[in-house]
């Protein structure tokens, strides 16, 4: 599959008054990972509840593998894995996944096999007779996983997939994704955590309150961000280290903002460029100080998300109509 497997241009969804999505546009490559990013009531859940024809917008366009529209025939190609258990407490564990299978049109015989590979491989092959409200909800989730991905779709939809897993299951769970990406198919999802967005993603697009204010290749993103402003500084000794907090680090000519990261200060210089970078450290060696680390990093994306979000909502909560949205190309 080539060019974009989900393509949104101009959607409004409206409730009321209220505008949940509001003239969002974006575009997912065929068999990349694409994160949509954003605080809780952004409009993510919104968003893929409109690729997936749960909900039907109000204006602009939804094509999905180039010229389908969502329903029916698109939704035998599409996966989905929504926030909320979609799981009926009453079934089996095994027949859930035979049944899930049969209404995305494979056969008893296919999907019975497939949900038998899906249970082992994700370790809960000794609950398949047991009825789903039997199991915690970390199993429940991996279940419900499962069941997005029996009929092999090419398109994968994951509405915070992660919710209520451990870390070792949310290895694992990361680590299938990686997998199904591998195989040429395309994964979406959304989440307000940015460490797996970061982890996971090919692009992202950020919205807050409905709107896109960041749409682009990750790596580009963060490159963008950090400008050559960044620089990671850990000291010999502590001396030093307050030393350089009370004079250069103390200088507005040299610093903005100097913020603790663990094993070492996290230095936003007063302007972008090397030279700036170069002149902060020639500063510390005049003076004597005693470095283990000097750098230039690029922020996390979580860094990324809180300044850009920041920027993007005035005091009252509302979104900035002057912030305009910025697109990062690969």
């Amino acid at each position: 599959m080539s060019g974009a497997a989900v393509e949104l241009r101009g959607v409004t969804k409206r409730y009321g008054d209220f505008v949940a999505v509001g003239d969002l546009s974006l575009e997912v490559p065929a068999g990349t990972i694409y994160g949509v990013l954003g605080p809780n009531g952004a409009g993510k859940t919104t968003t893929l509840r409109m690729i997936n024809d749960i909900l039907g917008p109000d204006g602009g366009e939804i094509r999905l593998f180039g010229d389908m529209a969502p329903g029916r025939a698109a939704a035998r190609r599409i996966g989905y894995l929504p926030e909320e258990r979609g799981l009926y407490p009453k079934m089996r564990v095994a027949e859930t996944l035979r049944f899930f299978g049969e209404l995305r049109g494979l056969s008893g015989r296919v999907a019975a096999e497939r949900a038998g590979s899906w249970l082992e491989r994700l370790e809960l092959a000794a609950w398949a007779r047991n009825r789903v409200q039997d199991l915690s909800k970390g199993m429940q989730q991996k279940v419900q996983f499962a069941a997005a991905l029996l009929h092999e779709p090419d398109l994968l939809i994951l509405d915070e997939p992660w919710s209520g897993l451990d870390p070792i299951n949310a290895e694992v769970l990361r680590d299938i994704v990686m997998e199904q990406r591998a195989a040429g198919r395309t994964i979406l999802f959304c989440t307000h955590l940015m460490e797996q967005a970061e982890k996971l993603c090919d692009a992202v697009c950020l919205i807050v309150r409905g709107h896109k204010v960041l749409e682009g290749n990750i790596r580009r993103i963060k490159r963008e961000a950090a400008g050559d402003r960044l620089v990671a500084v850990a000291f010999a000794d502590a001396e030093a280290e307050a030393r350089a907090r009370q004079t250069l680090l103390a200088d507005p000519a040299l610093v903005a903002a100097v913020r603790e990261r663990g094993d070492h200060l996290e230095v936003e210089l007063a302007g972008e460029g090397q030279a700036l970078a170069d002149r902060l450290l020639a500063q510390l060696v005049a003076q004597g100080a005693p470095l283990r680390r000097f750098e230039l990093v690029e922020p996390s994306l979580h860094q990324i998300f809180v300044d850009r979000v920041g920027t993007a909502v005035d005091g009252r909560g509302e979104l900035d109509r002057g912030a305009r949205p910025e697109v990062a190309r690969a």
